[in-house]
């Protein structure tokens, strides 16, 4: 896919955006949810070797094509490895997937009730080599825990900062102030990230971004930011929920689809053989494309 039929998948695709970019913080738990024990690997290269694994196995599974999938998030040691021996995004390509790239590298101590990124050193180095490879865009997470004005306005800055350099390396951001959905102040939290985001978005003078949320607690609620002129796209996280939450969650939010990642994987097991591993993931993915694509249909 070149670049402007990768712009018309996220802009009209009708699908969902597969979350497979855990970190080395959250690459342990994935693999327990997998079926690996933390015992099974000796130093980190291991651990991201059986991670590199379990990716492989859903992107070239027949269950995981664009048909439903229309972007996939990796993690940069995937970006940079290979499936069906060729570069991994390239192989997203071939299936009708878009490819993203997480570029945060983790998440500051709380200040004023948020989490900021990490600084990301030598990002235009990695933005230009992730567009080497066939990349779209990147996603980019910080946290919000409480309602917390000025902390809210720091972090979506923050992301626009970041978002600005993205789109000057020719890719498009996604943007992913996170919303604690076990935060006692969450509603109120999720309406001032709204306030804010559409003041950052209406001082915005770039190119249109993407936007990736929690599940808001009260449904509706990003409508105005789906209707901006500068948003291609909201998708949303799972941010905790197992995956009939999560998709009865989404289901309750027009025009907003997936980017799941512990909702989509977790019926899948390193032991299963092929024929399971595949029907497990392709029921996932088919609720998951409901939820997002078809939201009466869904709700019922």
């Amino acid at each position: 896919m070149d670049t402007a039929e990768m712009t018309a998948k996220m802009t009209q695709g009708q699908g969902f955006i597969a979350a497979l970019d855990q970190s080395g913080g959250s690459t342990p738990k994935a693999l327990k949810a997998y079926g690996i024990e933390e015992g099974a690997w000796s130093d980190e290269t291991g651990m991201y070797d059986l991670i590199h694994q379990m990716r492989v196995r859903i992107i070239t599974s027949p269950a995981f094509t664009g048909d439903k999938v229309i972007g996939a998030i990796l993690f940069e040691r995937t970006m940079d490895g290979k499936a069906d021996g060729v570069a991994v995004p390239q192989a997203l390509h071939a299936r009708g997937v878009v490819p993203f790239l997480k570029i945060d590298k983790g998440l500051e101590d709380e200040a004023n009730g948020v989490q900021l990124m990490k600084p990301i050193p030598d990002l235009d180095t990695l933005l230009a080599r992730a567009r080497g490879l066939g990349v779209f865009g990147t996603k980019e997470r910080s946290v919000v825990n409480l309602a917390n004005r000025e902390g809210i306005k720091a972090i979506v800055t923050q992301q626009f900062e970041v978002a600005r350099q993205v789109l000057a390396a020719g890719l498009v951001p996604i943007l992913e102030p996170e919303v604690n959905i076990k935060s006692a102040e969450r509603a109120e939290a999720d309406a001032l990230l709204v306030e804010a985001l559409l003041a950052g978005l209406d001082a915005h003078g770039g190119a249109p971004v993407m936007l990736k949320l929690s599940l808001p607690a009260r449904a509706g609620l990003y409508a105005p930011l789906i209707d901006h002129p500068k948003v291609i796209r909201v998708v949303a996280l799972s941010g905790g929920y197992d995956r009939t939450d999560a998709c009865a969650e989404l289901a309750r939010n027009p025009g907003v689809i997936a980017s799941f990642s512990r909702a989509l994987l977790e019926d899948l097991r390193a032991d299963m053989d092929d024929a399971g591993f595949d029907r497990a993931l392709g029921a996932a993915i088919d609720k998951i494309y409901a939820a997002s694509t078809e939201k009466a249909t869904a709700a019922a």
